[in-house]
Order: C-alpha cells, then structure tokens, then sequence
C-alpha cells in the first residue's frame, strides 16, 4: 500500500490562528478555558474555551461562522502546501459533530433552513470556495468525527482513489451544544481536570484544525500516518463501555497495522474528557493493551471539548510534540482518579524520543477510534 505522509497542518483556537502560536501557548501552560457569562449559550457563568467577542474572519454573509472557521484554516494550510487542491486526485474531507446546527435557534424552522443547516450544504459551500474538483466527503460521528476523517483519507489514498486528502474539522459552541451536554450533567462547574481523583466534567471548546495528507512525500523530516482503526462498544447511546476492552481492540489493531509492537508506542494522546467513565474507561484500555507505563496525556484542559475538530487539534499537537521530542503535560491533573495505573503526564514537560505516537478518542453511541504517527524514516 502507498505511505501516507502529512504534509502540512493548521491550528485556529482561542489559543491562536496559526500550529506554532498554539503550540508554544501550551508549552507555557496558557489555557484558553475561561470562565464566560453569556445568556446567549447558558443561563449560569460557564467554563469553556471560546473565541473572544468581536473575533471575526470578515467573509461577508455568505458564510456562516462555522464555514469560515473552516474555511481559514483551510486557506492556512494550504499557504504552506505544495498542493493543486484543483486536481481530480485531491479530495475535501469534513468533519463536524454539530455544523450550522446553530440556526435553529435564530431562524424560522422551513425547508430553506433545513436545507441551510445540512453538512452536506456547508461542505460544497466550501469546496465551492477552493474549486475543489471533486465533491466533499463529510465525516460525522460524534467526538471522534475528526480523528476518523484522518483514517478516512488515510484509507483513500492508500487505495489508490486519490493522493492527497485535505482534512478539516470545526465545531462552535451554541446554547443547543451546552444544553445537550448539561442535560447529562456532564459539564464542569470548574476548570476540568482530566484523569484527576477530583475531575467532575467537562469544558466545552470551539476551533478549527487541517492536516493535509499525501502520498507524495514533501520533507525530509515528515511524519507517516501508519495505522488506523475504528470501531464501537455498543454499550449505551451516551455511556461509554465499562470494560475498555473494546476501545483497547481498536488500539491495538491500529498498532498492529503500523506494523509496530504495543511497547513501541512511546507516547499516547488519550481523548481525556474529564468524565468520570471516559477517563476510567481508557485507563482500563491502555492497561488491557500493556501500555500502563507509556505517557498519556489530554488536551481539553487547554482547549476544552472541541467535538468535531478535537482529533484533528490534538492529532496536530501530537506531530509537534514528536517534532520537538516532548510531552505537554495534562493541565488540571493532580492525582490520578482511575482505577487503572496509567502513566499521567503531569506538571512539567516531558523530555523523550518520540517515533511512534498513538491517539485515541471516543465519542457518544460508543464509537472509537485509533491513529498511529510514525516519523519516516
């Protein structure tokens, strides 16, 4: 099968509007998780990771904030990529829990609206935009919506169907989004603490991440997809498994196609959400696994929940801490709060050689999914 090299990639957050901007924030430990008062999204002050008020991208009307989020990080991306988005080989992949989902609670419920709120209309909206030849695949299922579309372009080019894959996700918090996570009583009334003994929810984030991939490889030093997999618990629609044995198959099998050994593995980048059963439950994956002692770490106390982008930001994290050979340790972590003894990062950075690097997330319905970064040779 073809290699899949990643060859360019951007980060837009409340961190920053640029992967470097974002990643030296998190090297100093600056979170964007702030505590909000907007009626607009919630009744009562709020943590969560948003884009400050009046931070617009100025596209007119046309779009809608969620497409031009994508839309810039695209056109970031794309700045820094020898890449002919034009060509048949070259395809548009998507990703988003929630979209223009927004809508709803401004607008007058009609066709034009349901018409307007569909994924698949923003997704050509935005192809439309680039003139991207070839019509958009859009990937949404739940939080591991971005992490999917990677191993969803990984898998087209490996194919041979195209060589080059432009993978974007986003999400915007809206009233609709917080409710739907307080009605589980899943958020945090505090900054979240992922895998801490304390931890009592999540923070909720907005962004907007790109990594394009590529058959052809472009830099001496560039970083390989080499294993993917997905897969679901089917345990409950909101409630992930109690066992971890499903989301560690996933793993594994991810490791497996990397053509590595689970004690390779040299660093992991956990979903982390800060839920009592996410947390416990990929503690009990990795241990299943044996990967105990390998380092994890978790993103969302820098950028909050940020659904549909989420593995696509942290993914993107994950490559510059192998290009720079550290571990970001895991804000908001004290004390482990699992009952499995996984290998916190914590407090301060993490010098170490990093050539194979996991991520995994999980997402409602039970979905999982694995990606496995390999630096080339």
């Amino acid at each position: 099968m073809k290699e899949v090299f990643i060859i360019a990639d951007n980060i837009i957050s409340p961190l920053g509007f640029s992967t470097a901007e974002n990643f030296q924030q998190l090297k100093q430990s600056v979170s964007g998780v702030q505590l909000h008062e907007d009626k607009k999204i919630a009744d009562e002050p709020f943590y969560a990771s948003l884009f400050p008020a009046g931070c617009e991208l100025f596209m007119g009307d046309k779009y809608t904030h969620f497409e031009q989020l994508l839309i810039a990080s695209i056109e970031a991306t794309l700045s820094s990529a020898n890449l002919d988005i034009t060509s048949k080989n070259t395809i548009l992949i998507i990703s988003s829990t929630k979209g223009n989902i927004s809508l709803i609670e401004t607008e007058e419920n009609n066709e034009a609206l349901r018409k307007r709120v569909a994924l698949h209309t923003s997704a050509q909206l935005v192809a439309d935009h680039f003139h991207f030849a070839n019509k958009p695949l859009i990937v949404s299922n739940a939080c591991i919506s971005g992490l999917l579309g990677i191993v969803t372009g990984m898998r087209l080019i490996q194919s041979g169907i195209y060589e080059n894959a432009v993978v974007v996700g986003a999400d915007v918090i809206t009233k609709f989004v917080m409710s739907g996570f307080q009605s589980f009583q899943a958020v945090s009334a505090e900054p979240c603490k992922p895998f801490d003994a304390d931890r009592t929810g999540i923070n909720l984030g907005e962004g907007a991440a790109t990594i394009i991939l590529s058959s052809n490889k472009q830099d001496a030093k560039s970083i390989k997809v080499t294993g993917g997999a997905t897969g679901n618990d089917a345990n409950h629609i909101s409630g992930p498994s109690r066992t971890g044995m499903e989301l560690s198959h996933v793993l594994q099998k991810a490791v497996k196609e990397a053509g590595i050994q689970n004690a390779d593995v040299d660093f992991i980048s956990a979903h982390g959400t800060a839920t009592m059963y996410n947390d416990e439950m990929e503690s009990k994956a990795i241990t299943i696994a044996g990967m105990e002692h390998t380092p994890v770490n978790s993103l969302k106390g820098y950028y909050g929940h940020t659904l549909g982008a989420a593995g696509l930001i942290e993914s993107i994290i994950t490559l510059q801490q192998m290009k720079e050979n550290l571990v970001i340790p895991t804000k908001g972590f004290q004390q482990l709060g699992v009952t499995k003894p996984v290998n916190v990062a914590a407090n301060t950075i993490i010098q170490k050689n990093l050539k194979h690097c996991l991520k995994i997330a999980s997402g409602f319905g039970g979905c999982n999914g694995a990606v496995v970064f390999s630096k080339a040779e």
